[in-house]
């Protein structure tokens, strides 16, 4: 493995925490190996260890991109994240609000419904989230 892939490993343990690395490392199989390596390498050693933005603001873009790109499937996994990364639900808001005006009602709509499920299951699994 490269250097890249150590630190996206990293990066993704700090993001998206150790219990789901290990679920989803627990999964791969030999066919879709090659996948995670790559997007363990791309996006998470080349987007996510870049110290060019903080945390919090780089999962602001991410959700407000998966809501206006209408990939919603991964919208649940960072709201979770949001709460080792610093951005506050007021901040999800705002990006989705963004998200309202530039790409669509609709898709802001369905993200704000699946962040408000993923914030109603983190309250009720004790994963508050920062400035709750």
């Amino acid at each position: 493995m490269t250097n890249r892939y150590e630190e996206g490993m990293k990066a993704r343990r700090r993001i998206l925490g150790d219990a789901h690395v290990d679920r989803a490392e627990a999964a791969k199989t030999a066919f879709d190996a090659p996948f995670q390596e790559l997007i363990c390498e791309a996006a998470w050693g080349h987007v996510w260890a870049s110290d060019g933005i903080s945390d919090r603001e780089r999962s602001m873009l991410t959700l407000a991109l998966l809501a206006a790109l209408g990939n919603f499937d991964e919208i649940p996994m960072h709201i979770r994240a949001t709460a080792r990364t610093g951005a506050s639900p007021r901040d999800v808001l705002e990006a989705f609000q963004h998200v309202a005006i530039y790409a669509g009602v609709p898709r802001a709509n369905h993200a704000l419904k699946l962040a408000k499920a993923t914030y109603a299951e983190m309250a009720t699994d004790g994963e508050e989230p920062e400035n709750g």
